[in-house]
């Protein structure tokens, strides 16, 4: 099961810029490649070293370097040195428990995202994208090789593609577009999810739908906690505070914030659906319970007259009425069966059967 939360002990202490790698342990070693282009050309490759991203500094056009896997705090120092970036950002990069923020460091933007997908077993997995986008470099750092920035390199690959004419932060604006719309492919899952697990709670609850219901209810949250903040983060970068966002980026960006503000008010309508999924098991449970009660104190119900009459012929008493007649027992046994029959009717009039 994933934690809430990962360990921070490693940090209590340390001076302010210390990079501490906090999240999941990793032993793969990053991968660090490289996208430069402009409008007629485009390279792409794959370094072996921080130091070899002091070729594409500087160089015309955009470039964009991504970095798979930020466990190696060395590597993070080296890119960080490399780009002049501040050492508390980098100590945030290594921390993948970052809220989804932006920092304006004015030569350069700090953007933090939480990119979702699924894994091998179906389950939602929260991956931090931190973002470091400069006049014509955008850099971005995430914790395995998997993501969903494929589309993005598709697009780069095209020559008559729109994003191959615009700068760096068009380049940002398309990763957060991948990412937010991303986030609409889990919620499809998640509706399918929803819909099996209200079918199959309406028809026959169990302990497994109950479980269900806990899991959808961990990956909302995971993906609330995901969409809310993002939203602030675009509104900032919406409104042009910084001159590395142009004018004609903008209206881009208000899109990505209409999509954002989608997803969250989905989000919201599925944590209510669900929790009133959970409302509606335990209302089937017991309703479940109070048949089976029913049915048992029916049968209890008949059986006290049957009970009343064996237990008073039972009694050995030696001169009782009857004790001696020859037809007493069918006697006895006629008056039993007359009047479970009668119960049984009554019970069926009154629609409690």
């Amino acid at each position: 099961m994933r934690r809430l939360g990962m360990k921070r002990s490693e940090k209590a202490g340390l001076p302010p810029g210390t990079v501490v790698h906090v999240g999941r342990e990793r032993t793969a070693k990053p991968t660090v490649s490289v996208i430069s282009y402009d409008g007629e050309h485009l390279e792409e490759r794959v370094l072996d070293t921080a130091e070899a991203c002091l070729v594409f500094k500087g160089r015309p056009g955009v470039t964009w370097l991504n970095i798979s896997g930020v466990h190696d705090t060395k590597l993070l120092e080296e890119l960080g040195a490399c780009y002049g970036i501040h050492p508390l950002v980098i100590e945030d990069i290594g921390n993948t428990e970052q809220r989804p923020k932006l920092e304006d460091y004015r030569d350069y933007l700090f953007i933090v995202l939480k990119m979702l997908y699924h894994d091998e077993e179906g389950q939602v997995v929260t991956e931090q994208l931190s973002l470091v986008v400069g006049p014509n470099f955008v850099i971005s750092f995430h914790e395995q090789e998997k993501d969903v920035l494929e589309p993005v390199r598709t697009r780069l690959r095209n020559s008559q593609a729109r994003i191959r004419g615009q700068g760096a932060d068009y380049l940002a604006y398309s990763l957060m577009d991948a990412v937010v719309d991303h986030y609409f492919v889990i919620l499809e899952h998640l509706g399918v999810d929803i819909e099996e697990v209200e079918e199959s709670l309406v028809a026959s609850p169990s302990t497994s739908e109950l479980a269900a219901i806990h899991r959808l209810k961990r990956e909302l949250i995971f993906l609330r906690k995901s969409v809310w903040p993002l939203r602030e983060v675009i509104s900032a970068l919406e409104r042009r505070e910084s001159p590395l966002i142009k004018e004609g980026t903008a209206v881009y960006l208000r899109d990505v914030y209409d999509h954002t503000i989608q997803v969250i008010d989905a989000v919201e309508s599925y944590r209510d659906i669900v929790s009133g999924m959970l409302d509606t098991y335990l209302s089937s449970i017991s309703n479940r319970l109070n048949e089976v009660m029913k049915v048992l104190t029916i049968i209890a119900t008949i059986f006290i007259p049957l009970t009343f009459l064996v237990g008073l012929y039972g009694m050995n008493f030696r001169f009782m009425p009857e004790l001696g007649w020859r037809w007493g027992y069918p006697a006895v046994l006629t008056v039993m069966v007359v009047a479970a029959a009668g119960m049984v009717a009554y019970f069926r009039r009154r629609r409690w059967l």
